[in-house]
């Protein structure tokens, strides 16, 4: 605002009564020293000089005018409407005024009641600049109003944080468009922010229900329930008919309640409950994004240890999708990965974990995991051979005998070229399996994920048919004989 926007009203001398001329020369004289104050930027001064001149006159328009103009330099756009209003009331015709009063309400966000008052000076003064680019700012507060309106319906909240803070520049002091963005900055996830700008809000006005609101709104975001509630019920005592306060302490209690009913019923061993009730807890509020993300990570958990694994790991997808820097879930998702054998992924889940918390255990656990992924690459010789990792040396016998068997190329003699390559391919890698297995020394490195190439043997050396007359008591010791009406696979013993 220029410095020389206020009003110099001349003095006429011939005034009938002196009282009323004393008066008004006492009032200007306070009007004049206002003025001087204004100049300065001593607006505090010159709002004291401009209320005496108000006080010993208080039909002058202008006066009014000087104060609201002063008021506005000290942002305090409430009363300089009052003073504003006054002014025009005085005298409708007062310019000066009707701008001035345009400008508080822009300010305070009402660009409906500025576009009257700006359109009144355009018909005092169709020319003047000033009120043409005020009115055209108070038009575009009122499109970004609708746009942020229907972006709020779309749940485009980023759109409405956009829309808010161009209004704004001009609509500095509206707590509508503040409070407005910073519920839309905690939709968003971005608390700090939306606490900011709601505490700025509450330090102006701390009866202020929807900055209440919001600041509720904030903790609750963040899983600090019982504080959030406190502020929710706060701002319903300022504003009983606050709906989205009244929901949001709703909602807030029923997914406390929810929650540690799932807990209990967790800690009791009552899983599928467990189960159930986290899954409830999951429909009461999707805004909720914290604690959202901890109840699919505990539904997570609840889910392994019901075996439901895949779902498990989709659940914890879920927490991390809402949370990426929850720690907890990465590693519930690594350990599914694990005992479903999906170790790359298990391998990527921990590997995300020690970057962000370098412990002892998270570097064990990717070792783990790091190590089983290079063992999934090797040949699984218990597969091969059909037995469980801890089968016995008796067990890893008759299993090789019977795959041996199984899969011996005389067996096959009569089959398709195809089949006998195939089964020759499995025959060797039977025979594989049984001299890793049968030899501790072998079987040890093998689990532990040591390359056995290390120890000199290389697999693709070694004889199957010497592994397998070996077994059955060297040459003469066995053999197969096929025929035509039984077709191949027939065998008997022959002993020497």
């Amino acid at each position: 605002m220029a410095t020389t926007d206020y009003e110099d009203v001349n003095m006429d001398p011939d005034v009938d009564l002196l009282s009323d001329e004393e008066l008004e020369r006492e009032a200007e004289g306070f009007k004049e020293q206002g003025n001087a104050f204004y100049i300065k930027k001593d607006y505090s001064e010159a709002y004291n000089y401009y209320t005496k001149a108000i006080d010993m006159c208080p039909k002058n328009a202008s006066y009014y005018g000087n104060r609201a103009a002063t008021l506005i330099m000290l942002y305090r756009y409430r009363e300089a409407l009052e003073d504003a209003q006054q002014a025009v009331r005085l005298d409708d015709t007062f310019m000066k005024g009707h701008l001035r009063e345009g400008k508080c309400h822009l300010s305070l966000g009402n660009a409906m009641a500025a576009s009257r008052c700006f359109l009144k000076v355009l018909e005092l003064e169709p020319d003047n600049s000033q009120a043409q680019q005020e009115l055209k700012t108070a038009e575009s507060i009122l499109e970004y109003e609708k746009m942020a309106e229907i972006g709020f319906e779309k749940r485009d909240f980023r759109m409405v944080v956009f829309c808010m803070d161009r209004t704004l520049e001009s609509a500095s002091a509206c707590h509508r468009f503040k409070v407005l963005k910073a519920e839309c900055l905690a939709l968003l996830g971005r608390y700090p922010e939306a606490q900011t700008v709601a505490s700025d809000i509450l330090r102006m006005d701390s009866t202020n229900g929807d900055a209440l609101y919001v600041r509720g709104l904030c903790l609750y975001y963040e899983d600090c329930i019982d504080k959030a509630v406190q502020f929710f019920v706060q701002a319903l005592r300022m504003a009983p008919d606050h709906e989205k306060a009244r929901i949001a302490c709703r909602n807030a209690k029923a997914l406390k309640a929810k929650k540690e009913e799932g807990n209990k019923s967790f800690k009791e061993g009552h899983f599928e409950a467990a189960y159930e009730l986290y899954s409830e807890a999951l429909t009461i509020d999707p805004n909720n994004i914290k604690t959202n993300a901890k109840l699919y990570c505990n539904r997570g958990t609840v889910g392994s240890k019901l075996k439901k694994l895949e779902q498990a790991i989709e659940d914890c997808t879920k927490a991390i999708k809402l949370d990426e820097t929850y720690i907890k879930a990465y590693l519930r998702r690594a350990q599914c990965y694990m005992d479903t054998e999906q170790y790359e992924e298990a391998v990527r889940d921990y590997e995300k974990v020690y970057q962000t918390e370098k412990t002892k255990e998270h570097k064990q656990l990717l070792k783990n995991a790091q190590l089983e992924m290079k063992k999934s690459k090797r040949k699984d010789y218990y597969k091969v051979l059909g037995v469980d990792k801890n089968a016995t040396e008796d067990e890893i016998k008759k299993a090789y005998r019977k795959r041996a068997l199984m899969h011996h190329p005389d067996r096959h003699s009569g089959a398709s070229a195809e089949v006998q390559k195939e089964e020759e391919k499995k025959f060797k890698e039977v025979g594989e399996a049984f001299t890793v297995l049968s030899d501790p020394k072998k079987k040890s490195r093998y689990d532990s994920g040591q390359d056995l190439e290390d120890d000199g043997m290389n697999m693709g050396d070694f004889d199957a048919n010497n592994i397998f007359k070996a077994f059955f008591g060297g040459p003469g010791g066995f053999s197969f004989e096929g025929n035509s009406s039984s077709g191949p696979g027939n065998f008997f013993f022959q002993f020497g």
